[in-house]
């Protein structure tokens, strides 16, 4: 997360894309959350790859309203089905742990490249979570790493909230289903929660930012069924 240009280099890059969009949004007397984190995480070259999106900020409100309703819905599952873990996957920026109310007691594992870790550990050295916090450097397309991390924290923990917050939409449909399959395989892996494009999105998505995200983080993943997607894996809509 080092390059010092303002193109997306590396998937990765995009959080900081995304952790701008937060701090706009904490920014206004009338924001739906507050990340005070996110500007500091965004960094000048946040603000570079957000210049470089056609309509960057105009459409910023996706995103925000994104986080603002994954926030609800993790708090929600929490409190109402008991979880007490919360499995982060692609993490990015990501600073739930630290803003939202949690209690003392939750465990919430982190996982993303390990320099995304190493930078974010780097730029929130002294701030305290709310929770317990663990951040694992995992490259999540290593099938066999990824099956060992799922198996280690399945067999801890009594019931997992797993989030893949702008995480499928960057894969092909073969790479989710293998998620999905090693997802389910755990069976303290109670919850999922993930945001999911249609194919209209898509194709508006990659009309306006697919020259910019082409070569590095491609959009791919939209399937025509929706979440019927991942009836044959197990996984079926709540």
């Amino acid at each position: 997360m080092s390059d010092a240009s303002g193109t997306i280099q590396h998937v990765s890059d995009t959080a900081r894309w995304v952790a701008l969009y937060r701090a706009m949004e904490s920014e206004r007397p009338d924001a739906l959350f507050h990340d005070p984190y996110a500007r500091r995480l965004a960094g000048e070259r946040g603000e570079r790859i957000l210049a470089s999106m056609k309509q960057g900020r105009t459409w910023a409100w996706p995103m925000i309203v994104r986080t603002a309703v994954m926030d609800e819905l993790i708090l929600r599952a929490i409190a109402r089905d008991r979880v007490d873990t919360v499995l982060n996957l692609a993490a990015g920026l990501d600073t739930r742990p630290y803003r939202l109310p949690l209690a003392p007691a939750l465990r919430w594992i982190e996982v993303d490249f390990p320099d995304v870790i190493a930078y974010k550990q780097q730029q929130l050295a002294g701030e305290r979570a709310a929770c317990g916090l663990e951040q694992i450097g995992v490259d999540l397309t290593d099938a066999a790493r990824r099956r060992a991390l799922f198996a280690q924290i399945g067999a801890a923990a009594r019931r997992v909230l797993v989030v893949s917050e702008g995480l499928l939409i960057y894969l092909t449909g073969e790479q989710v289903g293998a998620l999905a399959r090693d997802l389910i395989a755990q069976p303290s892996f109670a919850w999922w929660l993930i945001d999911l494009a249609s194919p209209g999105l898509l194709k508006m998505m990659s009309k306006t930012w697919g020259r910019a995200v082409a070569g590095s983080a491609p959009f791919q993943f939209a399937p025509p069924e929706g979440t019927r997607f991942f009836e044959p894996f197990g996984w079926h809509e709540a």
